[in-house]
Protein backbone atom coordinates (compact mmCIF):
# COMPACT_ATOMS: atom_id res chain seq x y z
CA UNK A 1 0.00 0.00 0.00
CA UNK A 2 2.97 2.34 0.62
CA UNK A 3 4.47 1.92 -2.93
CA UNK A 4 1.22 2.55 -4.34
CA UNK A 5 0.30 5.66 -2.17
CA UNK A 6 4.13 7.15 -2.77
CA UNK A 7 2.98 6.50 -7.02
CA UNK A 8 -0.31 8.08 -6.55
CA UNK A 9 1.51 10.75 -4.96
CA UNK A 10 4.12 11.38 -7.52
CA UNK A 11 1.43 11.21 -10.32
CA UNK A 12 -0.65 14.17 -8.11
CA UNK A 13 2.89 16.01 -8.59
CA UNK A 14 3.25 15.50 -12.01
CA UNK A 15 -0.16 16.67 -12.92
CA UNK A 16 -0.51 19.38 -10.86
CA UNK A 17 2.99 21.05 -11.81
CA UNK A 18 1.65 20.76 -15.73
CA UNK A 19 -1.16 21.97 -14.66
CA UNK A 20 -0.17 25.22 -12.77
CA UNK A 21 2.53 25.93 -15.89
CA UNK A 22 -0.52 25.69 -17.79
CA UNK A 23 -2.22 28.19 -16.08
CA UNK A 24 0.33 30.75 -15.43
CA UNK A 25 0.43 31.11 -19.32
CA UNK A 26 -3.52 31.21 -19.52
CA UNK A 27 -3.16 34.19 -16.89
CA UNK A 28 -4.77 32.73 -14.55
CA UNK A 29 -3.84 33.39 -10.56
CA UNK A 30 -2.53 31.28 -7.88
CA UNK A 31 -5.68 30.11 -6.30
CA UNK A 32 -7.78 29.78 -9.63
CA UNK A 33 -5.04 27.32 -10.64
CA UNK A 34 -4.69 25.55 -7.38
CA UNK A 35 -8.55 25.11 -6.87
CA UNK A 36 -8.56 24.27 -11.04
CA UNK A 37 -6.11 21.81 -9.77
CA UNK A 38 -7.73 20.24 -6.76
CA UNK A 39 -10.83 19.71 -9.30
CA UNK A 40 -9.24 18.11 -12.25
CA UNK A 41 -7.06 15.95 -9.08
CA UNK A 42 -10.93 14.55 -7.62
CA UNK A 43 -11.59 13.35 -10.86
CA UNK A 44 -8.57 11.82 -12.20
CA UNK A 45 -7.51 10.18 -8.80
CA UNK A 46 -11.08 8.52 -9.32
CA UNK A 47 -9.78 7.22 -12.62
CA UNK A 48 -5.93 6.32 -11.73
CA UNK A 49 -5.36 2.99 -10.51
CA UNK A 50 -2.21 1.73 -9.22
CA UNK A 51 -3.17 -1.39 -7.99
CA UNK A 52 -4.96 -3.57 -10.60
CA UNK A 53 -5.71 -6.93 -9.13
CA UNK A 54 -8.89 -8.12 -11.40
CA UNK A 55 -8.48 -11.21 -12.60
CA UNK A 56 -10.36 -11.30 -15.42
CA UNK A 57 -10.37 -7.55 -17.19
CA UNK A 58 -9.49 -5.47 -20.39
CA UNK A 59 -6.58 -2.92 -21.38
CA UNK A 60 -7.98 -0.99 -24.17
CA UNK A 61 -5.77 1.29 -26.64
CA UNK A 62 -2.86 -0.30 -26.22
CA UNK A 63 -0.74 0.04 -28.99
CA UNK A 64 0.88 -2.86 -30.94
CA UNK A 65 3.32 -3.30 -34.06
CA UNK A 66 1.16 -5.15 -37.32
CA UNK A 67 4.22 -4.92 -39.58
CA UNK A 68 7.27 -3.22 -41.29
CA UNK A 69 6.84 -0.55 -43.30
CA UNK A 70 9.35 -0.71 -46.68
CA UNK A 71 10.75 1.35 -49.40
CA UNK A 72 11.76 -1.46 -52.15
CA UNK A 73 13.24 -3.88 -49.88
CA UNK A 74 14.69 -1.80 -47.55
CA UNK A 75 12.24 -1.10 -43.72
CA UNK A 76 11.88 2.41 -43.41
CA UNK A 77 9.27 1.99 -40.30
CA UNK A 78 6.83 0.15 -38.14
CA UNK A 79 3.44 0.33 -38.65
CA UNK A 80 0.89 -0.04 -35.44
CA UNK A 81 -2.76 -0.29 -34.91
CA UNK A 82 -4.68 0.88 -31.76
CA UNK A 83 -6.32 -2.62 -29.32
CA UNK A 84 -8.00 -4.12 -26.58
CA UNK A 85 -6.19 -6.83 -24.70
CA UNK A 86 -8.12 -9.19 -22.46
CA UNK A 87 -6.65 -10.55 -19.88
CA UNK A 88 -7.83 -13.75 -17.73
CA UNK A 89 -5.67 -15.58 -14.75
CA UNK A 90 -2.29 -13.93 -15.62
CA UNK A 91 -2.97 -15.22 -19.75
CA UNK A 92 -4.26 -12.63 -22.45
CA UNK A 93 -7.10 -14.10 -23.31
CA UNK A 94 -7.92 -12.57 -26.76
CA UNK A 95 -6.84 -9.39 -28.25
CA UNK A 96 -9.67 -7.50 -29.57
CA UNK A 97 -9.92 -4.70 -32.20
CA UNK A 98 -10.36 -0.68 -31.19
CA UNK A 99 -13.31 -1.08 -32.08
CA UNK A 100 -14.83 -4.51 -31.01
CA UNK A 101 -18.20 -4.70 -29.02
CA UNK A 102 -16.80 -5.76 -25.38
CA UNK A 103 -18.34 -6.90 -22.51
CA UNK A 104 -19.94 -4.22 -20.16
CA UNK A 105 -19.62 -6.52 -17.00
CA UNK A 106 -15.71 -6.62 -17.73
CA UNK A 107 -13.60 -3.98 -15.59
CA UNK A 108 -12.04 -2.17 -18.55
CA UNK A 109 -8.71 0.11 -18.28
CA UNK A 110 -7.37 2.51 -20.61
CA UNK A 111 -3.62 2.36 -22.10
CA UNK A 112 -3.96 5.73 -23.89
CA UNK A 113 -2.12 4.90 -27.33
CA UNK A 114 1.03 3.50 -25.43
CA UNK A 115 3.22 0.68 -27.12
CA UNK A 116 3.26 -2.41 -25.45
CA UNK A 117 6.67 -4.34 -25.42
CA UNK A 118 7.24 -7.31 -23.59
CA UNK A 119 8.71 -7.55 -20.33
CA UNK A 120 12.37 -6.63 -20.02
CA UNK A 121 14.84 -9.40 -18.39
CA UNK A 122 17.35 -8.43 -16.13
CA UNK A 123 19.00 -11.54 -16.17
CA UNK A 124 22.73 -10.24 -14.38
CA UNK A 125 22.31 -8.46 -11.41
CA UNK A 126 23.54 -8.36 -7.99
CA UNK A 127 20.06 -7.88 -5.63
CA UNK A 128 21.80 -8.92 -2.42
CA UNK A 129 24.62 -6.35 -1.68
CA UNK A 130 24.20 -3.04 -3.42
CA UNK A 131 24.73 0.47 -2.14
CA UNK A 132 21.48 1.21 -3.59
CA UNK A 133 18.99 2.72 -1.13
CA UNK A 134 21.16 4.36 1.33
CA UNK A 135 23.27 7.29 1.10
CA UNK A 136 25.61 7.94 -1.55
CA UNK A 137 29.01 5.53 -1.57
CA UNK A 138 31.41 6.09 -4.34
CA UNK A 139 33.78 2.74 -4.79
CA UNK A 140 37.23 3.06 -3.94
CA UNK A 141 40.09 3.53 -6.25
CA UNK A 142 40.46 0.28 -8.60
CA UNK A 143 43.63 1.36 -9.92
CA UNK A 144 46.66 -1.42 -9.34
CA UNK A 145 43.94 -3.65 -7.29
CA UNK A 146 43.37 -7.14 -8.17
CA UNK A 147 40.50 -9.41 -7.50
CA UNK A 148 41.71 -10.70 -4.54
CA UNK A 149 42.26 -7.00 -3.19
CA UNK A 150 38.58 -6.28 -4.63
CA UNK A 151 37.59 -9.60 -2.41
CA UNK A 152 39.25 -8.52 0.55
CA UNK A 153 37.34 -5.02 0.75
CA UNK A 154 34.39 -6.70 0.14
CA UNK A 155 34.89 -8.98 3.21
CA UNK A 156 35.23 -5.57 5.26
CA UNK A 157 32.15 -4.07 3.44
CA UNK A 158 29.79 -6.79 3.80
CA UNK A 159 29.32 -7.48 7.83
CA UNK A 160 28.05 -3.49 7.74
CA UNK A 161 25.76 -4.44 4.01
CA UNK A 162 23.77 -7.37 6.11
CA UNK A 163 21.48 -5.20 8.66
CA UNK A 164 19.66 -3.38 5.51
CA UNK A 165 20.61 -5.63 2.52
CA UNK A 166 16.72 -6.83 2.67
CA UNK A 167 15.72 -3.46 2.44
CA UNK A 168 18.29 -2.58 -0.25
CA UNK A 169 17.52 -5.67 -2.26
CA UNK A 170 13.83 -4.11 -2.09
CA UNK A 171 14.86 -0.57 -3.15
CA UNK A 172 16.59 -2.02 -6.46
CA UNK A 173 13.66 -4.45 -7.39
CA UNK A 174 11.43 -1.27 -7.70
CA UNK A 175 13.79 0.56 -9.51
CA UNK A 176 14.05 -2.54 -12.22
CA UNK A 177 9.86 -2.49 -11.86
CA UNK A 178 10.43 0.77 -12.64
CA UNK A 179 12.27 0.49 -16.36
CA UNK A 180 10.58 -2.30 -17.05
CA UNK A 181 11.86 -5.41 -15.75
CA UNK A 182 9.57 -7.91 -14.11
CA UNK A 183 11.65 -10.92 -14.28
CA UNK A 184 15.56 -11.06 -13.17
CA UNK A 185 18.19 -13.60 -12.14
CA UNK A 186 19.70 -12.77 -9.05
CA UNK A 187 23.91 -13.64 -8.48
CA UNK A 188 23.79 -13.89 -4.44
CA UNK A 189 26.97 -14.16 -2.41
CA UNK A 190 27.92 -17.47 -0.25
CA UNK A 191 30.98 -16.65 1.49
CA UNK A 192 32.46 -16.77 5.13
CA UNK A 193 31.79 -13.25 6.30
CA UNK A 194 28.15 -13.45 5.47
CA UNK A 195 27.46 -17.20 5.49
CA UNK A 196 23.76 -17.62 4.13
CA UNK A 197 22.49 -14.90 5.66
CA UNK A 198 22.45 -12.52 2.13
CA UNK A 199 20.37 -15.41 0.86
CA UNK A 200 17.66 -15.32 3.73
CA UNK A 201 17.68 -11.61 3.47
CA UNK A 202 17.71 -11.77 -0.47
CA UNK A 203 14.89 -14.54 -0.55
CA UNK A 204 12.93 -12.20 2.43
CA UNK A 205 12.81 -9.51 -0.08
CA UNK A 206 11.69 -11.72 -3.26
CA UNK A 207 8.93 -12.87 -1.55
CA UNK A 208 7.29 -9.44 -0.41
CA UNK A 209 7.17 -9.39 -4.53
CA UNK A 210 5.85 -12.74 -4.96
CA UNK A 211 3.04 -11.52 -7.13
CA UNK A 212 5.06 -8.60 -9.17
CA UNK A 213 8.61 -9.83 -9.86
CA UNK A 214 10.37 -12.99 -10.96
CA UNK A 215 13.07 -14.11 -9.76
CA UNK A 216 15.90 -17.09 -10.32
CA UNK A 217 18.61 -16.98 -7.51
CA UNK A 218 22.28 -18.41 -8.42
CA UNK A 219 24.24 -18.91 -5.06
CA UNK A 220 27.37 -17.36 -6.28
CA UNK A 221 30.73 -17.78 -4.35
CA UNK A 222 32.30 -14.45 -4.76
CA UNK A 223 35.38 -15.17 -2.78
CA UNK A 224 36.07 -18.50 -4.91
CA UNK A 225 34.76 -21.49 -4.09
CA UNK A 226 37.46 -23.31 -3.32
CA UNK A 227 39.76 -20.19 -1.52
CA UNK A 228 36.95 -19.62 0.70
CA UNK A 229 36.16 -23.44 1.27
CA UNK A 230 32.21 -23.02 0.80
CA UNK A 231 31.08 -25.95 -0.78
CA UNK A 232 29.29 -27.16 2.40
CA UNK A 233 27.49 -23.78 2.48
CA UNK A 234 26.72 -24.08 -1.03
CA UNK A 235 25.58 -27.38 -0.90
CA UNK A 236 23.14 -25.79 1.67
CA UNK A 237 22.08 -23.15 -0.44
CA UNK A 238 21.47 -25.51 -2.88
CA UNK A 239 18.45 -26.98 -0.30
CA UNK A 240 17.10 -23.49 0.05
CA UNK A 241 15.33 -23.59 -3.13
CA UNK A 242 18.51 -21.95 -5.27
CA UNK A 243 18.07 -22.24 -8.93
CA UNK A 244 21.62 -22.03 -10.00
CA UNK A 245 25.02 -23.33 -8.87
CA UNK A 246 28.10 -19.96 -9.37
CA UNK A 247 31.40 -20.13 -9.81
CA UNK A 248 34.30 -17.18 -9.99
CA UNK A 249 37.76 -17.04 -12.05
CA UNK A 250 39.04 -20.47 -11.78
CA UNK A 251 42.62 -19.77 -12.14
CA UNK A 252 42.36 -15.99 -10.55
CA UNK A 253 41.15 -16.89 -7.90
CA UNK A 254 41.12 -20.70 -6.85
CA UNK A 255 44.19 -21.09 -8.18
CA UNK A 256 42.93 -24.28 -9.34
CA UNK A 257 41.13 -24.59 -12.79
CA UNK A 258 40.43 -27.92 -12.83
CA UNK A 259 39.54 -28.77 -8.93
CA UNK A 260 37.66 -25.47 -8.89
CA UNK A 261 35.12 -25.86 -12.06
CA UNK A 262 35.10 -29.68 -10.97
CA UNK A 263 33.47 -28.76 -7.98
CA UNK A 264 31.44 -26.29 -8.86
CA UNK A 265 29.78 -29.20 -11.95
CA UNK A 266 30.14 -31.54 -8.89
CA UNK A 267 27.07 -29.51 -7.02
CA UNK A 268 25.01 -29.07 -9.95
CA UNK A 269 25.20 -32.72 -10.33
CA UNK A 270 24.76 -33.55 -6.65
CA UNK A 271 21.57 -31.46 -6.86
CA UNK A 272 19.85 -31.47 -10.33
CA UNK A 273 21.02 -27.30 -11.08
CA UNK A 274 22.08 -25.54 -13.66
CA UNK A 275 25.42 -23.21 -13.42
CA UNK A 276 25.84 -20.22 -14.05
CA UNK A 277 29.75 -19.09 -13.72
CA UNK A 278 31.35 -15.25 -13.46
CA UNK A 279 33.89 -15.94 -16.36
CA UNK A 280 36.11 -12.75 -16.30
CA UNK A 281 39.86 -14.25 -17.24
CA UNK A 282 40.49 -12.98 -20.66
CA UNK A 283 44.26 -14.06 -20.61
CA UNK A 284 45.31 -18.18 -21.98
CA UNK A 285 43.66 -19.49 -18.74
CA UNK A 286 40.15 -17.70 -19.60
CA UNK A 287 39.93 -19.75 -22.99
CA UNK A 288 41.26 -23.08 -21.04
CA UNK A 289 38.46 -22.21 -18.35
CA UNK A 290 36.01 -21.79 -21.85
CA UNK A 291 37.37 -25.12 -23.46
CA UNK A 292 37.52 -27.36 -20.07
CA UNK A 293 33.74 -25.84 -19.32
CA UNK A 294 32.48 -27.32 -22.69
CA UNK A 295 34.26 -30.06 -23.28
CA UNK A 296 32.65 -30.89 -19.57
CA UNK A 297 29.50 -30.81 -20.47
CA UNK A 298 30.06 -32.60 -24.40
CA UNK A 299 30.84 -35.35 -22.33
CA UNK A 300 28.11 -35.09 -19.58
CA UNK A 301 24.55 -35.20 -21.20
CA UNK A 302 23.16 -34.01 -18.08
CA UNK A 303 24.39 -30.50 -18.56
CA UNK A 304 23.26 -29.94 -21.37
CA UNK A 305 21.29 -26.74 -21.95
CA UNK A 306 22.29 -25.94 -18.42
CA UNK A 307 25.78 -23.83 -18.56
CA UNK A 308 25.39 -20.36 -18.41
CA UNK A 309 28.91 -18.34 -19.07
CA UNK A 310 28.39 -15.02 -17.66
CA UNK A 311 30.97 -11.96 -18.71
CA UNK A 312 33.21 -15.07 -20.73
CA UNK A 313 35.39 -12.00 -21.86
CA UNK A 314 37.90 -14.31 -23.26
CA UNK A 315 35.55 -14.95 -26.36
CA UNK A 316 36.78 -11.55 -27.10
CA UNK A 317 40.63 -12.44 -27.21
CA UNK A 318 39.58 -15.54 -29.93
CA UNK A 319 40.86 -15.39 -33.73
CA UNK A 320 38.08 -15.52 -35.98
CA UNK A 321 37.94 -19.28 -37.07
CA UNK A 322 38.71 -20.50 -33.00
CA UNK A 323 35.61 -18.15 -32.44
CA UNK A 324 33.57 -20.05 -35.02
CA UNK A 325 34.82 -23.35 -33.56
CA UNK A 326 33.79 -22.36 -29.90
CA UNK A 327 30.81 -20.87 -30.68
CA UNK A 328 29.64 -23.78 -32.48
CA UNK A 329 30.38 -26.29 -29.91
CA UNK A 330 28.22 -23.88 -27.36
CA UNK A 331 25.21 -24.00 -29.36
CA UNK A 332 25.26 -27.69 -29.97
CA UNK A 333 25.25 -28.02 -26.30
CA UNK A 334 22.93 -25.27 -25.26
CA UNK A 335 25.33 -22.82 -23.80
CA UNK A 336 23.98 -19.34 -22.79
CA UNK A 337 25.88 -16.03 -22.36
CA UNK A 338 25.20 -13.33 -20.28
CA UNK A 339 26.80 -10.03 -21.00
CA UNK A 340 26.35 -6.64 -19.91
CA UNK A 341 27.12 -5.59 -23.41
CA UNK A 342 30.71 -3.87 -22.66
CA UNK A 343 32.09 -0.50 -23.87
CA UNK A 344 36.33 -0.38 -23.51
CA UNK A 345 39.02 -2.20 -24.54
CA UNK A 346 37.21 -5.18 -25.69
CA UNK A 347 34.05 -5.66 -27.41
CA UNK A 348 32.34 -8.63 -27.46
CA UNK A 349 31.34 -10.94 -30.41
CA UNK A 350 27.96 -11.01 -29.70
CA UNK A 351 26.46 -10.74 -33.29
CA UNK A 352 28.94 -13.64 -34.15
CA UNK A 353 27.90 -16.08 -31.21
CA UNK A 354 24.33 -15.23 -32.12
CA UNK A 355 24.92 -16.09 -35.73
CA UNK A 356 25.94 -19.81 -34.48
CA UNK A 357 23.00 -20.30 -32.43
CA UNK A 358 24.69 -19.51 -28.98
CA UNK A 359 21.63 -17.89 -26.69
CA UNK A 360 22.75 -14.22 -25.71
CA UNK A 361 21.31 -12.32 -22.64
CA UNK A 362 21.98 -9.39 -21.13
CA UNK A 363 21.64 -7.96 -17.21
CA UNK A 364 22.51 -4.56 -15.02
CA UNK A 365 25.16 -6.48 -13.00
CA UNK A 366 26.03 -3.74 -10.78
CA UNK A 367 23.35 -0.52 -10.24
CA UNK A 368 25.55 1.09 -7.41
CA UNK A 369 28.44 -1.41 -5.19
CA UNK A 370 31.91 -1.48 -4.22
CA UNK A 371 32.71 -2.84 -8.03
CA UNK A 372 30.95 0.30 -10.46
CA UNK A 373 28.44 2.97 -9.69
CA UNK A 374 27.25 3.46 -13.27
CA UNK A 375 24.09 0.96 -13.28
CA UNK A 376 20.78 1.67 -14.17
CA UNK A 377 18.34 -0.92 -14.10
CA UNK A 378 17.75 -0.30 -17.75
CA UNK A 379 17.48 -2.63 -19.73
CA UNK A 380 16.55 -0.89 -22.86
CA UNK A 381 20.17 0.61 -22.32
CA UNK A 382 21.55 -2.56 -23.04
CA UNK A 383 19.37 -2.52 -26.04
CA UNK A 384 20.70 0.72 -27.02
CA UNK A 385 24.39 -0.61 -26.65
CA UNK A 386 24.04 -3.44 -28.43
CA UNK A 387 22.55 -1.22 -31.29
CA UNK A 388 25.33 1.52 -31.25
CA UNK A 389 28.20 -1.16 -30.70
CA UNK A 390 27.10 -3.49 -34.06
CA UNK A 391 25.51 -0.90 -36.12
CA UNK A 392 21.97 -0.96 -35.16
CA UNK A 393 20.82 2.32 -36.75
CA UNK A 394 18.01 1.52 -38.89
CA UNK A 395 14.97 0.80 -38.44
CA UNK A 396 15.01 -2.97 -38.64
CA UNK A 397 18.13 -3.28 -36.57
CA UNK A 398 17.11 -1.44 -33.69
CA UNK A 399 13.78 -3.28 -33.83
CA UNK A 400 16.29 -6.61 -33.50
CA UNK A 401 18.02 -5.46 -30.89
CA UNK A 402 15.43 -5.31 -28.37
CA UNK A 403 15.69 -9.15 -28.08
CA UNK A 404 18.89 -9.02 -26.33
CA UNK A 405 16.29 -7.15 -23.36
CA UNK A 406 13.71 -9.64 -23.99
CA UNK A 407 14.57 -12.98 -24.01
CA UNK A 408 14.11 -12.83 -27.58
CA UNK A 409 10.58 -12.16 -27.29
CA UNK A 410 9.89 -9.60 -29.95
CA UNK A 411 6.45 -8.19 -31.17
CA UNK A 412 7.55 -8.58 -34.84
CA UNK A 413 9.30 -11.31 -36.88
CA UNK A 414 12.36 -10.51 -38.89
CA UNK A 415 9.82 -10.79 -42.00
CA UNK A 416 7.54 -8.03 -40.29
CA UNK A 417 4.69 -11.00 -38.96
CA UNK A 418 3.50 -10.17 -35.45
CA UNK A 419 4.83 -12.52 -33.38
CA UNK A 420 3.42 -11.30 -29.76
CA UNK A 421 1.60 -10.59 -28.10
CA UNK A 422 -0.87 -14.01 -29.09
CA UNK A 423 -3.96 -15.37 -27.18
CA UNK A 424 -2.35 -17.54 -25.07
CA UNK A 425 0.74 -15.90 -23.81
CA UNK A 426 1.50 -14.17 -20.26
CA UNK A 427 0.58 -10.92 -19.49
CA UNK A 428 4.00 -9.87 -18.62
CA UNK A 429 4.89 -6.34 -20.53
CA UNK A 430 5.40 -3.08 -20.60
CA UNK A 431 3.59 0.18 -21.45
CA UNK A 432 6.57 2.60 -22.87
CA UNK A 433 6.14 6.06 -24.50
CA UNK A 434 7.07 5.24 -28.00
CA UNK A 435 5.75 4.93 -31.40
CA UNK A 436 7.49 1.67 -31.79
CA UNK A 437 10.10 -0.56 -30.93
CA UNK A 438 13.01 0.83 -32.70
CA UNK A 439 11.88 4.53 -31.17
CA UNK A 440 11.81 2.80 -27.51
CA UNK A 441 15.55 1.18 -28.05
CA UNK A 442 17.35 4.24 -29.57
CA UNK A 443 15.45 7.01 -27.34
CA UNK A 444 15.32 4.57 -24.19
CA UNK A 445 11.73 6.09 -23.91
CA UNK A 446 10.08 6.13 -20.53
CA UNK A 447 8.08 3.50 -19.54
CA UNK A 448 4.64 4.16 -18.28
CA UNK A 449 3.50 0.69 -16.40
CA UNK A 450 4.93 -2.29 -15.80
CA UNK A 451 2.57 -5.74 -15.70
CA UNK A 452 3.74 -8.73 -14.37
CA UNK A 453 1.58 -12.23 -14.77
CA UNK A 454 -1.62 -9.90 -15.57
CA UNK A 455 -1.01 -7.47 -12.39
CA UNK A 456 -0.07 -3.97 -12.53
CA UNK A 457 3.55 -4.25 -10.73
CA UNK A 458 4.24 -0.65 -11.05
CA UNK A 459 3.21 2.93 -12.31
CA UNK A 460 -0.80 3.39 -13.12
CA UNK A 461 -3.24 3.11 -15.56
CA UNK A 462 -7.13 4.91 -15.55
CA UNK A 463 -9.88 3.22 -15.73
CA UNK A 464 -11.54 3.64 -19.36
Amino acid sequence: MERAHQQSRRAFLRRSGGLLTASAALGLSAAQAEATSASTNVDQSEQEVTALIDNHYYLSNVRLEEGFEREDDVVIGTRTGIHTLEIQNGRIKALHGANAALDAVLPRYTAHGKLLLPALRDMHIHLDKTFYGGPWQAPRPRQGKTIMDMIAREEVLLPNLLPTSQARAEKLIDLLLSQGSSVARSHCNIDPVSGLKSLEHLQLALANYRDSFECEIVAFPQHGLLHSKVDGLMREAMSMGVHYVGGLDPTNVDGAMEASLDAMFQIALDHDKGVDIHIHETNPAGVAALNYMVATVEKTPALRNRLTLSHAFALSTLKPEELDEMAGRMAAQGVTVVSTVPIGQRTMPLPQLRAKGVKIMTGTDSVIDHWSPFGTGDMLEKANLWAQLYGGSDEFRLSRALAIATGDVLPLSDDGKVAWPKPGDTAEFVLVDASCSAEAVARRSPRRATFHQGRLAFGAVERA
